[in-house]
C-alpha cells in the first residue's frame, strides 16, 4: 500500500514544484517591477523631503558660481555666504550662523569650514573685525558677473553647502534657521566618505 500513495502524490509534486518556483519569481521581480513603475508612472511617491535648503541638482561647481579662487587648501565641507554686493547685515548675520553651525558640529568640525566670498572688496575696518571676530573663516573673491549668470534673481547674501569636491550642494537664504542647516549638514557627514 505505501507504493500506491507514492504514485498518487508524484503527479502533484511538479505541480507544486512549479508553483513554488513562480511564487519565487513573483516575490524577486514583484518588487522591482513595482519600484520600475511606482517611477515610470510617479505613483506612490512622497511628496515631502528631508532638508531644509533649496537643493543644487545641477553638478554646479564653487568656480561657477564666480568665487575665486576656485581653489581651497584641503578639501572639507564648506559653508560658503555669498554677497553680490557688500557684507550688509544679512551677510554678517550668516557669517555668523556659519560659525555657530561649523562650531555646532563637534567632533566632526574638522571635517567643515566656513567661508565668505564677497563681490565688493571690504573695508579695511570690516577686514579688520572679521579677522578678529571669525579667526578661522575664509575669505574669497566673488565675480559678480559669473554669479548673476550663474544665480539669476538671488539677491542678498546666501548661505551654500559646499562638498569637498567644490560642487554646491545645498542652498539657504538670508533669515535661515540654524538647526536645520546644522540638521543637513550633519547628514551629508554621515552619508559622506570624503572630506
Amino acid at each position: 500500500m505505501p507504493s500506491l500513495t507514492a504514485r498518487i502524490e508524484s503527479p502533484a509534486s511538479p505541480r507544486r514544484g512549479r508553483l513554488q518556483l513562480l511564487a519565487l519569481f513573483a516575490l524577486v521581480l514583484g518588487p522591482m517591477l513595482l519600484a520600475g513603475a511606482m517611477y515610470h508612472w510617479r505613483f506612490w511617491v512622497p511628496e515631502g523631503r528631508s532638508y531644509h535648503g533649496t537643493l543644487i541638482g545641477t553638478g554646479q561647481s564653487r568656480a561657477e558660481l564666480g568665487v575665486l579662487p576656485a581653489e581651497a587648501g584641503e578639501p572639507r565641507w564648506q559653508l560658503l555666504v555669498t554677497a553680490p554686493a557688500e557684507c550688509a547685515a544679512d551677510c554678517r548675520q550668516l557669517v555668523y550662523l556659519a560659525r555657530q553651525i561649523h562650531i555646532g558640529l563637534g567632533r566632526e568640525a574638522d571635517r567643515g569650514a566656513h567661508a565668505l566670498a564677497v563681490g565688493q572688496p571690504l573695508s579695511a575696518a570690516e577686514t579688520t573685525r572679521l579677522a578678529r571676530e571669525y579667526p578661522q573663516l575664509g575669505h574669497y573673491r566673488l565675480e559678480r558677473a559669473a554669479y548673476e549668470q550663474a544665480a539669476p534673481g538671488l539677491s542678498g547674501a546666501q548661505l551654500w553647502i559646499v562638498d569637498p569636491l567644490g560642487n554646491l550642494v545645498l542652498r539657504y537664504a538670508a533669515g535661515a534657521d540654524g538647526k536645520g542647516v546644522l540638521e543637513d549638514l550633519r547628514l551629508l557627514l554621515k552619508l559622506s566618505k570624503i572630506g
